[in-house]
């Protein structure tokens, strides 16, 4: 007895693995790197040279001893150190914000081709996207013009027609742009919103 021609499809697509999504790069974020560590550097020094000088039987920086002295007199319920504790909680959330957050937003991860390896990553910046799409898009009939913005989860479409049925564009419209999508090679697809009106004349 032979099995049904769609079985060893089936069998074959269950069996097939299953490739997890690829990660996101990651921002190397060399400037709010090097702006923090040139701050703690600064401070670090700062200090370093007033306990230099109190070592050397010298007196205290003006600036340390002003700060101990409102120290002693201000408590943690004064407003003015509570706006200072807030605005320090809120820097170094922005820190830790940043450094767990990958960043570079404006790529989107691209499919691994067949036989890459797992380290194989690729991606396509968003405006490269958007001109590629918008350039698919002017090649439908009835398209004067164009915008398309390309984000992380869906694109969005803009086109003025001057002639034909506005819906028959937009229905012109989805199908090219489905298929250009597709033909990107993203790993997440992008549905394609589009607004198509009648443009002046």
């Amino acid at each position: 007895m032979t099995a049904p021609a769609g079985s060893p499809a089936r069998h074959r697509d269950q069996d097939a693995p299953r490739h997890a999504p690829p990660r996101r790069f990651w921002s190397v974020r060399r400037v709010p790197a090097a702006l923090t560590a040139l701050v703690i550097l600064a401070v670090a020094c700062l200090f370093l040279y007033d306990l230099a000088a109190v070592r050397a039987h010298r007196p205290g920086m003006r600036w340390r001893q002003e700060l101990a002295r409102q120290l002693d007199r201000h408590t943690p319920a004064d407003t003015a150190v509570l706006i200072a504790g807030g605005v320090l909680a809120l820097a170094g959330l922005v820190l830790l914000v940043l450094a767990i957050a990958p960043g570079l937003r404006g790529i989107l991860m691209m499919r691994a081709p067949e036989g890459a390896g797992a380290g194989v990553r690729a991606g396509l910046g968003r405006k490269a996207a958007a001109l590629v799409l918008r350039d698919r898009a002017m090649e439908v009939s009835g398209v004067r013009s164009a915008r398309v913005k390309a984000g992380r989860r869906r694109v969005k479409v803009r086109a003025t027609s001057h002639f034909r049925e506005l819906e028959d564009v937009r229905t012109d419209l989805d199908g090219v742009l489905a298929v250009a999508v597709e033909e990107l090679g993203l790993a997440r697809p992008l549905p394609a919103r589009v607004r198509v009106r009648r443009g002046k004349e």
